[in-house]
């Protein structure tokens, strides 16, 4: 522990007990802190987040600068004080999938209205610092990651390259002439590297990958496709190293949750949940999808899903591996497919409505989104997909669960969930469960005691990770479920 400054006493400058405080900055004279706050501590309302400022004199009132519908968020102050740039829906309804914005606040002016600094960039601008030269942010790029400058003329200069390169969580100098960030290619895993600002000279001063000397790894390219309806889909393709052009191979598809994550072209080391690099060395393809509601690909494909959760989702998977089957790449006859959070609901849907995958693994899906709509702890998800409540339009909610369609399911499905999950209430993998078995078939479910929406603990993270090589490589590779593997349980495996 740090023992505190002699004399220090620490003061309280905001205690009312309505506000839920976030992102906070210091002034640069230190006189005054801008910070983030919503009404509550629930994430059901989140979209209540206001800007506030309040004087660093114990004893001052916090005064709300910026109350717009929808979430703001993350306050910056410019370098002369005078100005607040932060992160903001800008009043749109639909902010679970809208683009985030950066704003700014005159605050010398009394009356001003906050400015949209970004209205031209089509994708999600996350603040990071306003230096000298302009207000800096991160954004996804397709399946890249970049470190933005947003000029006082309103232009977007990239900092971090244009090459397929991932840069994330950037710290800037003191004079921001150099930045420090993690940056990821399909060669590397994450890496600190450091650059100047003025031109992109990136040096990685770790070397982690150092640690993979003397694995066979695969390699990995992004793909892309056209779907059912026309929308191209990109993906990221995994190829085992000595992958042989007209030979049919396994398929396993790893769906990425969200629905506005992103799976990239970088080296990961740890497979979390999936052992990609096991299916690769046994002699396996991987495919990743970019489904439609995917970040970096702007906000007119992240709505492709809006009133069609599940179904445009099939469509850019099943059509991804239809791709990879008439490009003569894999066995039909041996394909798998998982995912956890949304990943783990497009799973649950393949699995109620195909039956052409051999093995499916349901990571924290949904099966029902009535169950999900009053159980989950982001409720404001659901109404801003399906633009209703259940009570409204029960024929969305029904047509875009996995559950309606339960007497269709016949490919064998595992299903894992943290026992304490808000995110994704566990009666949902209960709804699953229960109507697979009385479909009879064959299915299993592991809770995951005390964890929840994620698996946090290197422990348990390897049971999930054996779980799944287990159960697939046993419906796909015919394997014996191993006599110690976690799969063998209190239920039996049919």
């Amino acid at each position: 522990a740090i023992p505190a400054h002699p004399g220090a006493t620490a003061v309280a400058l905001v205690t009312d007990p309505k506000l839920n405080l976030g992102g906070f900055d210091w002034a640069p004279d230190a006189a005054r802190i801008a910070f983030a706050a919503t009404r509550d501590s629930q994430l059901a309302d989140s979209g209540s987040s206001d800007i506030y400022l309040v004087s660093a004199r114990p004893g001052a009132q916090p005064q709300a600068v910026v109350r717009l519908p929808g979430p703001d968020t993350n306050p910056h102050f410019s370098p002369d004080g005078r100005s607040l740039a932060f992160n903001s829906a800008l009043g749109a309804p639909d902010f679970f999938y809208a683009n985030r914005h950066i704003a700014t606040l005159q605050l010398d002016t009394p009356g001003a209205a906050p400015v949209d600094a970004t209205p031209s960039f089509d994708e999600d601008a996350n603040l990071i610092a306003w230096g000298p030269h302009g207000i800096l942010f991160t954004a996804e790029r397709k399946t890249r990651a970049e470190v933005d400058l947003l000029t006082p003329a309103g232009t977007v200069q990239t900092l971090s390259g244009t090459a397929t390169y991932r840069a994330i969580a950037p710290s800037f100098s003191h004079d921001f002439s150099r930045m420090a960030f993690l940056s990821s290619d399909p060669e590397h895993m994450a890496e600190v590297t450091v650059s100047s600002t003025d031109a992109f000279t990136p040096r990685r001063i770790t070397d982690f990958a150092r640690q993979l000397a003397g694995f066979t790894l695969g390699t990995t390219e992004v793909i892309s496709w056209t779907s059912h309806d026309g929308a191209t889909i990109e993906g990221i393709l995994h190829k085992p190293k000595d992958f042989v052009a007209g030979r049919k191979y396994p398929l396993f598809v790893i769906i990425h949750g969200g629905p506005t994550g992103t799976s990239n072209a970088a080296l990961d080391p740890v497979d979390t949940y999936y052992p990609v690099q096991r299916f690769l060395a046994r002699g396996a393809l991987v495919l990743e999808p970019n489904y439609r509601g995917s970040a970096g690909y702007g906000a007119a494909f992240r709505k492709l899903n809006v009133r069609n959760l599940g179904v445009g989702d099939m469509w850019d998977v099943m059509s991804g591996v239809d791709s990879l089957i008439a490009r003569g790449l894999v066995d039909p006859s041996k394909m798998g497919a998982m995912g956890w959070s949304e990943g783990g609901y497009i799973s649950a849907f393949l699995t109620t409505h195909t039956d052409r995958f051999q093995a499916i693994s349901v990571g924290a899906g949904i099966s029902d989104w009535m169950t999900y709509y009053v159980s989950t702890d982001i409720t404001p998800f659901t109404r801003q997909y399906l633009l209703s409540t259940p009570w409204s339009d029960p024929a969305i909610y029904a047509k875009t669960s996995p559950i309606s369609t339960i007497t269709q399911a016949k490919t064998p499905t595992l299903i894992q969930q943290g026992s304490l999950d808000q995110r994704v209430p566990v009666p949902d993998s209960f709804e699953l469960y229960r109507g697979l078995q009385d479909m009879h078939v064959p299915s299993r479910l592991i809770l995951y005691t005390g964890y929840g929406h994620p698996i946090t603990k290197p422990k348990s993270n390897l049971a999930v990770l054996q779980s799944n090589w287990d159960w697939f490589a046993h419906y796909i590779w015919g394997d014996p479920i191993p006599t110690n593997s976690p799969l063998l349980g209190t239920s039996e495996l049919k």
